[in-house]
Order: structure tokens, then sequence, then C-alpha cells
């Protein structure tokens, strides 16, 4: 099975935190659905004809296109790809384009799965971090969305907000688990070199939380989601039996996926290469018949290495076996000889033939992964 990707690269304002690439300039937006829309069919072959057992429209904000744009997506991909029967299709929106109006239409189309871009329950931070919505539009599009029939929806929070605290952030998981989302994503927030809020930091109008503060927040988050019958399967995410993020597994599990549109990436199990961040050069290259892309040729420590780094934030961990049938002999024993290191630590174990984090490694997943990584 494989996987499509379709980035929707338009914002209608830019969050104060991010750093990745979306644009304003929505004169433009009917131009870039045709060249997206060109690139999907130009680029079928990619995949060698497997069927399609996800699709994700990312962003960006994907619900800021119209419903004649996303239809003509939805039509492009379905006449083009081989999909399989159940496939699970998502589109990322930001709660205040989830209207009873909009979300009626979207259900005529193949998106059965919404993932949406809460970030926090709390009216000041919202604003402080630059978004539309407030607490209460982020609840009332939860709501809209149940009863326009969806029955998987994922939430996005973040942690480690500016002046954020303990009650506050314990507020937001309460809030967030009162709605009863099928999946639920948390990231800790970053400061990002460029960025309204790094300029903000960097001026001083407020001061970023403990290292501490950082990891009591992300225990919290683990405690309070498996308390409520959440399963933690990757670092990052929670979900409810059965509602893991089939999309994203793909990318922890080496499966093959093809993205299109500015700054999209795509993998095919051998090479990577991703399109052009920038939309007017993105649109000039599909037009002209000459897309702008970069493609970069992997060598067999660098798949070692993004197994390393993809598998290991996974409950699933990183099935031995498998490792021995993708990877040289001295590639395994490297791996081994940094596990038995960390497993002497208590930050790994081994268990029916896979490598997995424990409790104690997950606060330090990054550090753990860095003993795995392959240098020359």
């Amino acid at each position: 099975m494989a996987g499509i990707y379709i980035h929707i690269p338009f914002c209608k304002q830019r969050c104060n935190y991010c750093a990745f690439y979306s644009s304003t300039l929505y004169n433009i937006q009917e131009r870039y659905v045709n060249a997206l829309c060109r690139e999907l069919i130009e680029r079928k072959e990619y995949l060698t004809g497997e069927a399609i057992e996800t699709i994700y429209f990312g962003g960006g904000t994907p619900s800021t296109l119209t419903i004649a744009q996303l239809q003509k997506i939805c039509s492009t991909v379905y006449a083009t790809y081989r999909i399989s029967e159940n496939p699970e299709v998502t589109i990322e929106c930001n709660p205040d384009d989830l209207t009873e109006e909009f979300l009626s239409v979207l259900r005529t189309m193949p998106f059965n799965r919404i993932s949406m871009g809460v970030q926090s329950f709390n009216d000041e931070q919202l604003k402080r971090l630059g978004r539309r919505h407030n607490a209460e539009k982020a609840r009332q599009a939860v709501a809209n969305a149940r009863a326009a029939g969806y029955k998987n929806i994922s939430i996005d929070l973040m942690f480690a907000l500016p002046g954020s605290t303990k009650e506050s952030w314990q507020h937001d998981l309460e809030t967030a688990i009162a709605l009863e989302p099928d999946h639920l994503s948390a990231y800790n927030l970053m400061y990002e070199e460029g960025t309204p809020l790094y300029r903000s930091l960097q001026r001083g109008e407020f001061e970023e939380l403990s290292e501490e503060e950082n990891v009591e927040q992300f225990g919290m988050l683990i405690e309070s989601m498996k308390s409520s019958g959440y399963r933690h399967y990757e670092i990052s995410n929670f979900a409810l039996p059965g509602c893991e993020s089939r999309h994203n597994s793909s990318y922890w599990n080496d499966t093959p996926y093809i993205g299109c549109g500015a700054a999209a990436h795509s993998y095919n199990g051998t090479s990577r290469e991703w399109n052009i961040a920038d939309i007017k050069e993105y649109i000039k290259g599909i037009e002209s018949g000459e897309r702008n892309y970069e493609i970069e040729h992997l060598t067999e420590e660098e798949r070692y290495n993004d197994a390393i780094l993809t598998r290991l934030r996974t409950a699933d961990g990183l099935p031995l076996d498998w490792m021995k049938q993708k990877f040289c002999e001295k590639l395994n024993l490297y791996m081994k000889k940094a596990a038995d290191r960390q497993i002497e630590r208590g930050n790994l174990k081994e268990h029916n033939g896979t490598l997995s984090l424990t409790e104690k490694g997950v606060f330090i997943c990054d550090a753990v992964i860095r003993e795995l990584i392959y240098i020359e």
C-alpha cells in the first residue's frame, strides 16, 4: 500500500510560531490547484501502480480552499490512482472554517477524517500564537463535525506555551479529553528563528519555560491520555483503539508515498524528492512542463538512520528481524552495541524481537535515538 500527501500552502494569516512553508497569496489559488492536479496526473507512475491506502490534505490550511477546488483535487486523485477499498482520507482544518454549511458539503466528498489545529483552549494563548479561533469556536467545531457524521476526529495541542502553568495545561488536557476526540497530537512549542514568536522571545517579552517544566507538562500529557483510554502509539500522538493515523504511521513504517504541491516531499524506498518551496516557482515549473524539485538518492547508512529516527519513536518499536533483512551486518552490529548501552541505562527494552523505548526512555527520546544513529 502507499499514500498521497497533498500540500495546500495557503493560510488566511500566518501563526506567530509557524516556520512551515505557507502563503497568503489567494489571488493565485486557482492556478495553484490546476498545477497541483496536473502534477498528480503527470507523476502517477511514481508509486508504480500500488494501491493508495491513505490520502492526506495538509498545509497551510486546506479548509481555506473553495468546495469546487477541493472537489477538483479529489476527482483528479480518484480518476488517476488506484484507491483501496477503505482508504483513510484526512483534511487538516482550522476550527473557524468548520461551519455546519462547510461540513455538510465536505461530507459529500471522500474525506473521512478531520485533523483540527486547536493548539490551546486558552483565549489569551491563542491570541499570542496568532490563531484565528477562540476556545469556544474550537469546541463548537468538534460538535459540528460530530453532528455532520464524522467519526474520526483528531485535534492538535501545544504544550510549554509562554506563561503556561501546570494548572493551565491541565485545563487544556481536560477540555480536550471532554470533547472525546478519536486522536490527539501534542507538540512541544518550538521557537523557530525568524518567526514573530521567536522575535518576541528575543526581545524579552516573556521567558521560555524551563526544561523541568517542559518535562512535567509532557508527563502530564502522557498520564492524562493513558488514563482516559488513549494509546500512546508515537511520541507526540495518542489514539483510541483503532484510530491511529494510518497516514502518519506510513511515514514511520517505511511505506512509499507521493507528495504533490509546493514544498511537498515524496519517498519511494530508495530516494527522496521534494518540490520547490515557492508557490510561484512551483506553478511556473508545472505549467512549463519542468517541475522544479530536488532529489536525494539514499545510501544504506541514510536509510538505516531513517529507520532508527522513525521507528524508535513508535510504541511498536524497531523489529530486529526486519533490520537484519534490510541492512548489512556492520550496521546491525553497530545498532546492537549502542542499544545494549541504552538497555543497561533503562532507556530501551527488547521484547519479542523488538527494540522500543521504556517509559523512562520516552522522556529522552531524542538523546536515545542519537546514540543509535550511524556516523562514519
